[in-house]
């Protein structure tokens, strides 16, 4: 409980896996984490987390929060108030959809949640249009991807792999800052039962794939 008294700590880092030092895993967060107003990044990864307590949404300052390997499925109500949230990293959790909360950040740049059992992307998505810069998603359970997706056009990372994602949208091809075609790698589309595009023309990126679609709406 003496951490919580630290009003200035702007850094906090529990994970086991980072800090050879710590020998143990955290099975809860106490409420007393609302206190720390002043802390910026969050490292909570590699514990055994199944919730994180409301009063996190106090941390107004909180810019980089990681809660990689729990076992979360859930956020708690208020995660959207954390407006200054830069980097969210909730890969390898529980999570069966991205909570709506998550696209009300409106500074979000960089969020992962490679790894869980997602199998929607909310419309909410693009909301984030204006920030978001990398979206990993890689090896989940995605059937189909939101109209609102074509808007995130500043994305230049996206990992769309081992989903089972059999078409893209119609609009996918506006996603141009996407490095598909000059960077090629397997976490970006592949794993996927993909018809329209066929994956052979995903692989050769987004202007490839913008090609198809407007060929096939000439057809």
């Amino acid at each position: 409980m003496e951490i919580f008294r630290l009003s200035d700590l702007e850094s906090l880092f529990l994970s086991p896996e980072r800090e050879s030092c710590l020998s143990y895993k955290l099975p809860y967060v106490p409420k007393e984490i609302g206190k720390l107003q002043s802390l910026q990044t969050l490292v909570l990864d590699t514990n055994e987390l199944e919730s994180i307590p409301e009063e996190i949404s106090c941390l107004k300052q909180l810019k980089a929060l990681t809660l990689s390997n729990n076992c979360l499925t859930e956020l708690p109500n208020g995660f959207s108030n954390l407006e200054n949230l830069t980097s969210l990293h909730l890969a390898n959790n529980r999570f069966c959809s991205l909570p709506v909360s998550v696209c009300h950040l409106s500074n979000l740049g960089f969020l992962d949640i490679t790894d869980n059992d997602l199998d929607l992307v909310p419309e909410e998505i693009g909301m984030l249009a204006e920030s978001l810069h990398t979206l990993l998603l890689f090896m989940n359970k995605i059937e189909k991807l939101p109209s609102s997706f074509s808007t995130l056009t500043n994305l230049t990372c996206l990992w769309l792999g081992e989903n089972c994602l059999k078409e893209l949208p119609r609009d996918f091809g506006e996603l141009f800052r996407l490095d598909w075609g000059s960077r090629p790698c397997s976490s970006n589309i592949a794993g996927n039962p993909l018809v329209r595009p066929p994956m052979d023309v995903c692989q050769l990126g987004v202007y490839a794939i913008r090609k198809y679609f407007h060929e096939d709406m000439e057809a």
